[in-house]
């Protein structure tokens, strides 16, 4: 299986720290050896870094480690293999564009019988299930909304519910975004926590590091990280339920929903 890696912050924060425990685990504390894929939103734009070979072994993941990218929205991914060859366009996170926004996908998983559903706007480029399943999304969402919806609400119970039918066919923990808010759904294992003032120290699990966020912080600060397994030692975390879909905007939690119902 593979593993997840978001962020969610109202202010342009760095994720060095927590993408530092994650690169280990693709290879050295970790079995995820099949290539790794991280995205940031910088406005309306996306940049994304994706390398086939393991994060804790590739040039370009110790790049991403040292350069600070501020971005108010991340996702990362680390893959462990098991529908589709270990190559650069099977790696995550995938993106597409609706409304004129930059969506990023990211999904560790399973799904049976994905590539069965036909999809009529967006075509997958690799071989994996999670792309198929990305694109079905964005294809029932394009066909539902052809324009962005002006209360997002009505859009998150819409993709809760494509959340919950998906998940039917297997294992559908993903990320997901279109720039604006970090949607995350758990269909076995994800977690998340948020730092705001009063900040303190946090410790990795994966690698001997510690940070002191009060001087990495401002008092204002809000961020939101979210990842499969708790990537620090001595914060809490909260562990999503299975079926849980949590969306966060600026760091903040906007909107939960537990066992939705699939749309009609």
């Amino acid at each position: 299986m593979c593993e997840l890696l978001g962020m969610s912050a109202n202010v342009p924060t760095d994720i060095c720290f927590s993408f530092t425990g994650l690169m280990q685990r693709g290879g050295r504390t970790g079995p995820h050896r099949d290539g790794w894929g991280i995205a940031f939103y910088e406005g309306r734009g996306a940049r994304s870094f994706h390398d086939p070979q393991p994060s804790c072994e590739s040039e370009i993941a110790a790049l991403v480690q040292r350069y600070s990218i501020k971005s108010r929205i991340v996702i990362s991914h680390i893959r462990r293999a098991n529908r589709g060859r270990v190559c650069l366009e099977n790696t995550h996170p995938f993106g597409r564009e609706l409304w004129g926004r930059h969506w990023m996908f990211a999904h560790n998983g399973e799904l049976k019988g994905i590539k069965r559903r036909t999809t009529e706007f967006y075509t997958p480029i690799g071989s994996t299930d999670s792309e198929h399943a990305f694109c079905w999304l964005l294809d029932n969402i394009r066909r539902r909304f052809p324009l962005a919806p002006r209360d997002p609400k009505t859009l998150w119970r819409f993709i809760a519910g494509l959340a919950e039918e998906l998940n039917a066919l297997g294992i559908f923990n993903f990320l997901l975004s279109d720039s604006r808010y970090l949607y995350a759904h758990c269909s076995t294992r994800l977690a998340w926590l948020t730092r705001r003032a009063p900040f303190g120290e946090a410790h990795l699990q994966d690698a001997d590091m510690t940070v002191d966020f009060v001087r990495e912080t401002s008092p204002n600060d809000v961020v939101t990280v979210i990842a499969t397994q708790p990537l620090t030692v001595n914060e809490v975390w909260q562990v999503m339920a299975p079926g849980e879909l949590v969306v966060f905007e600026g760091g903040e939690l906007a909107w939960q929903a537990l066992n939705a119902q699939p749309p009609m």
